[in-house]
């Protein structure tokens, strides 16, 4: 069965091209993306995402393309561009504009376009739409037609995918919200929920990621309590989880494209109706400050050692935002790695699933495979690749070449909490 309409993805990163891909099972995809690399090495059958197989990007249905010419054959548009924040922390709508103006130039009588991308509530029909009229010279609403249908794409995650999460939609009108319900319902087999406006669409989105960063902010702050207090927040956790209403949200690292930046789009956007949102940017600054706690905690181990402090080596086991993902947006390991070095400390790095160029763009610094590590005395095991977890012990002591004795911050409680080599103390986060 071939899907109602004809679809044209636009953004192939770790949100659009897992669509893409879905509908593919149903008919020609077009898959656009401005990134011609991009589109080079997905012809060539080439994910760097790591999220879709050989098997899978090889098929005769996704048809690739950087032409805004070849968006013509579609009548059913899904636009999956990032929309981060810049370096104020503010919304930066700039690729979501540029292609609401990019797809105005193509639209025709009775198509659709549907935006998945991250955004504040209002701006699909106060910021997008007039675009859309602008470039097309029709009406939303009437010439053509206008739906929102947030992402739930959550990377390296092998059961929860685009076909098993529940899709929300939206849409200017309930004829086109049924319609637009009905092609996500062709591929998505957890179903559909039609949202009431597209303004509560957007704000579902935004308030999923928001309520995560401030009940990880709460872990975070209260692992820094026990800390002081001597006690490991984890254990706390297993029995504090025993109650039937516990949430067990953990402590850690809030990076990435999604948790680390969405509150910052309705933080924006209340702020600009008067209202100061307090938890919500209590909870941000706590969780932004975590690559900063870290670090001072490898200086304290490095003290506790009796190790001087400049000059020293510490490692770092792990660089991108989380686990068997090699996206490096928003990681908070450079955060660790700049507050070490302002103590003129040394920092290598390795991490087995990220592309060393990219790194270098980022951040000046040479990758290091496990075999090429120099010993050192701290080890900062910050994100757990599955390639680090299956290490025991004894593999993980002599691959990252603890010198001796020494300390190892495990900031996701990866390793076993029992047998550790003697002389080596370890603090989980």
């Amino acid at each position: 069965m071939r899907p109602v309409r004809k679809i044209a993805v636009i953004g192939l990163g770790y949100v659009g091209f897992p669509v893409a891909v879905s509908f593919s099972k149903l008919g020609e995809t077009i898959c656009f993306d401005i990134d011609d690399r991009r589109v080079s090495e997905l012809k060539a059958g080439y994910d760097r995402t790591k999220e879709i197989s050989f098997e899978q990007v090889a098929s005769k249905n996704l048809f690739f393309t950087a032409k805004t010419e070849d968006l013509k054959r579609a009548d059913f548009f899904i636009v999956a561009v990032p929309t981060p924040i810049d370096k104020a922390r503010k919304p930066d709508l700039d690729a979501l504009l540029s292609v609401s103006s990019m797809l105005g130039r193509v639209l025709k009588r009775g198509d659709i376009v549907v935006y998945e991308s991250t955004v504040y509530p209002g701006v699909t029909e106060e910021e997008c739409i007039p675009l859309l009229e602008e470039g097309s010279g029709m009406i939303a609403g009437d010439q053509f037609h206008v739906g929102y249908s947030p992402e739930r794409i959550n990377p390296g995650d092998k059961d929860h995918r685009f076909e098993t999460i529940r899709k929300v939609v939206s849409a200017q009108s309930d004829e086109v919200r049924d319609i637009i319900a009905g092609t996500y319902a062709s591929v998505v087999d957890a179903g559909v929920f039609k949202a009431s406006s597209i303004k509560v669409a957007e704000a579902a989105k935004v308030i999923e990621n928001t309520q995560r960063d401030v009940n990880i902010a709460l872990m975070n702050e209260l692992a820094k309590i026990f800390d002081l207090m001597g006690i490991d927040t984890h254990d706390v956790i297993e029995a504090a989880q025993t109650k039937w209403n516990f949430l067990p949200f953990e402590p850690g690292l809030v990076g990435g494209h999604c948790i680390g930046v969405d509150p910052y789009y309705l933080t924006y956007k209340s702020q600009q109706l008067g209202y100061d949102p307090r938890v919500i940017l209590s909870g941000r600054s706590l969780n932004d400050g975590m690559g900063r706690y870290v670090a001072e905690r490898a200086v304290r181990a490095l003290v506790e050692l009796e190790e001087k402090v400049k000059g020293s080596l510490v490692t770092i086991l792990g660089v991108t935002f989380k686990e068997n993902v090699p996206d490096l947006r928003n990681s908070l390991i450079f955060e660790i790695v700049n507050h070490l070095e302002s103590y003129d400390v040394e920092v290598q790095l390795c991490d087995p699933i990220i592309y060393p160029e990219d790194l270098e763009k980022i951040y000046r610094c040479k990758l290091k495979a496990l075999a090429e590590l120099s010993p050192s005395k701290v080890v900062i095991y910050a994100v757990p690749h599955e390639e680090f977890r299956m290490l025991d012990w004894k593999e993980f002591y002599d691959s990252v070449k603890i010198d001796g004795s020494g300390t190892v911050l495990d900031v996701k409680a990866a390793l076993p909490k029992e047998g550790a080599p003697d002389g080596v103390s370890v603090w989980r986060l």
